[in-house]
């Protein structure tokens, strides 16, 4: 996977600017400082985004009575990534302009005016767990999120601990981090599909903007203890003792290797799968915007142009998906309505030669060999979008996922 990145990368073209508008690289659904299992700093977060290149983060964190998750969080540019406080509370990610604390408990439709009440924004987050939610009066809705997979994949954990309790296969793992981060880091990651059901299933009411989930917390450090001259602890840096996993020798004869020569107490082993850096690169969302202010992202976010990308396995910055009239000019951005006319018709233009895949309300109506370029007639009205796939080590993978045109 890591030659066909590399190899990828010899093939990528930067895209100009659309006029007026600017692509940054966003952030939503971040942990820093928030609750017991939140392992990551604010200025762990900040020196990350700078070398990850990413310019906007939309904190997210947990609800914690009294304090007020607006106005104690950072807000504003610090050196020069700009940061929107909110929360991750009642299933939502939460952008409201001001504090609503005295109004956290109201009954949910009252709640959703009060969060977007002027540019105040709100996603439907974790949708695995409520897909069938209403939308009315939603901002958007996740539409992938990388706590899911994880969730999803018990037998990866499981896979995870043995290697972690046998010298060699820990040997393995160590140099598998520290040589392919990224590879290792998206090794649980699928294609959505609860997610983008919910999606498209709700843009057909009204419009959604999809954003990626981050949910990072920096807390997949994974920690070998020992306990005795017989028993390790596993767990991760946000694991009190008591809430680690006993493993012993009995069961993996591996760790004696391990325990000989140390103390009770002695940290063994200590991988570090999820820093922000790593996480940051493995998805984000692309927001379309005239500057790196407040008001600007969230005007654009709530527009829906926007799309979403796994940028390490390339660089999406640049990519634009329009319904054009037919004189070439500009009907529709990602986001936006058009009326159905004769003579429109779709264009994308991609950093790297993808498979493109336009759907329809939902269904797959085009199937695209790689191209950086694609175009399409557009012959009916209904909500568009298009994706982009890769092919790593023989394997399809989605990339990019833009926000639809709505074609009325």
């Amino acid at each position: 996977m890591h030659e066909d990145v590399r190899r990828l990368e010899a093939s990528h073209r930067s895209l100009p600017p659309l006029a007026g508008l600017h692509d940054y690289r966003t952030v939503l659904h971040a942990h820093a400082e928030d609750s017991a299992h939140t392992g990551g700093t604010r200025p762990e977060m900040l020196a990350d985004a700078r070398r990850a290149g990413v310019q906007a983060i939309f904190l997210s964190d947990h609800y914690r009575p009294p304090r007020d998750f607006i106005t104690s969080s950072w807000r504003g540019s610090h050196d020069g990534v700009l940061f929107v406080p909110g929360s991750e509370e009642r299933g939502f990610l939460l952008y409201p302009m001001a504090s609503i604390m005295d109004r956290m408990e109201l009954p949910t439709p009252e709640f959703i005016r009060i969060v977007t009440a002027g540019e105040g924004l709100i996603f439907l987050s974790h949708v695995e767990e409520h897909p069938n939610h209403p939308v009315a009066g939603l901002t958007g809705m996740e539409i992938y999120n990388r706590h899911y997979d994880a969730e999803r994949d018990p037998a990866s954990l499981l896979a995870l601990a043995l290697k972690l309790t046998d010298p060699r296969e820990l040997a393995e793992l160590q140099e598998g981090v520290q040589r392919y981060p990224d590879e290792v880091f998206a090794f649980q990651c699928e294609y959505p599909e609860v997610y983008l059901a919910a999606w498209d299933a709700g843009t057909q009411q009204r419009r959604l903007t999809g954003v990626a989930a981050n949910d990072c917390h920096h807390n997949n450090v994974l920690i070998v203890k020992m306990a005795d001259a017989n028993t390790v602890l596993l767990g991760t840096n946000v694991d009190k003792d008591d809430q680690m996993r006993k493993v012993t020798t009995a069961l993996r004869p591996g760790l004696a290797a391990l325990l000989r020569g140390h103390k009770p107490g002695d940290i063994l082993a200590r991988v570090d799968l999820d820093p922000y850096f790593r996480s940051f690169r493995n998805v984000s969302t692309h927001v379309l915007a005239p500057e790196l202010t407040e008001p600007a992202l969230r005007a654009a976010l709530k527009a829906g142009h926007a799309y979403v990308a796994h940028d390490w396995m390339g660089d999406a910055t640049g990519f634009r998906f329009e319904a054009l009239a037919a004189d070439g000019s500009r009907a529709a951005l990602m986001g936006d309505e058009v009326k159905f006319a004769p003579g429109l018709r779709w264009s994308a233009q991609f950093t790297l030669p993808c498979r493109v895949r336009l759907l329809r309300n939902g269904h797959e109506l085009q199937s695209q060999r790689p191209t950086a370029s694609w175009e399409a007639r557009l012959t009916e009205p209904g909500v568009y979008r298009v994706e982009g796939w890769l092919t790593l080590d023989g394997e399809e993978r989605p990339w990019l996922y833009s926000n639809p045109i709505y074609v009325r």
